[in-house]
């Protein structure tokens, strides 16, 4: 049997080694390739995220108004017709619609653009009810912080003090966590809060998401249908004096 050279075996063992070597090179543009493609994506992404949460919510009250229609039946219903003057953003984004009839039947609510009605579109659209009210208010802070402020008599004077607590609960009665503790029962002439949370609303709003692709400035209408509207009338009937028919 022949033994092969020791040439041949060395050889061999180039050729493994340079086999190897092309393995791990290419292993290794592969990987720079693709990690240096995922970094490019990824900072490309992260250039693009602000730009979703750069536009803000738009509001209307009263003050954008041009026409206000109302036609009123004699079943307690009526029908409103409201119009507004409106400067609106591109794109997507969020409008308050405020100062409607707190009796409105929100499935009833239509929304049109009357400048272009194919440009300015509704995603989506819910009635804000939950108006601002002190008990509302009070049971919004459940878990937080609120300032009550008492009144005492010292020395023939009056005076306030200002004490923080936490707000525990707030069923048939507020519970108070005040330091380490917990107190029932505790009168307060006043509580101060330091801001009116996002979903409580001063007035009755119609919280719409909308789409704009068109121009900035439209006049829109918004009809629905409300309750507890009726109206009725009064005759005064003035005859005259008799006349004798020939």
């Amino acid at each position: 049997m022949k033994i092969p050279s020791k040439r041949f075996s060395a050889s061999v063992r180039w050729l493994v080694v340079a086999a190897t070597l092309v393995a791990l090179l290419s292993a290794g543009v592969l990987y720079s390739a693709t990690r240096g493609h995922r970094g490019a994506t990824q900072e490309k992404e992260g250039h693009s995220a602000p730009s979703d949460q750069a536009t803000k919510d738009q509001a209307t009250s009263l003050n954008d108004q041009t026409d206000l229609a109302l036609a009123v039946y004699n079943s307690n219903i009526s029908l409103v017709r409201d119009v507004r003057q409106l400067t609106l953003p591109a794109g997507d984004f969020r409008l308050k619609f405020m100062d409607i009839a707190a009796t409105v039947n929100p499935a009833t609510v239509h929304f049109r653009s009357l400048t272009e009605p194919d440009k300015l579109g509704v995603i989506e659209q819910n009635y804000e009810y939950d108006l601002l009210e002190p008990a509302k208010l009070l049971h919004k802070y459940v878990g937080k912080e609120v300032t009550l402020v008492r009144s005492y008599q010292e020395n023939g004077t009056t005076k306030r003090e200002e004490i923080k607590a936490t707000l525990l609960s707030d069923n048939n009665g507020p519970v108070w966590k005040i330091g380490n503790d917990i107190v029932t029962g505790m009168y307060a002439e006043s509580y101060r809060f330091p801001e009116v949370p996002a979903n409580l609303y001063e007035r009755p709003t119609l919280l719409m998401s909308l789409d704009n692709s068109g121009a900035r400035k439209h006049q829109v209408e918004a009809s629905y249908l409300a309750t507890n509207l009726s109206w009725n009338s009064d005759y005064v009937l003035t005859v005259g004096p008799r006349r004798q028919s020939r």
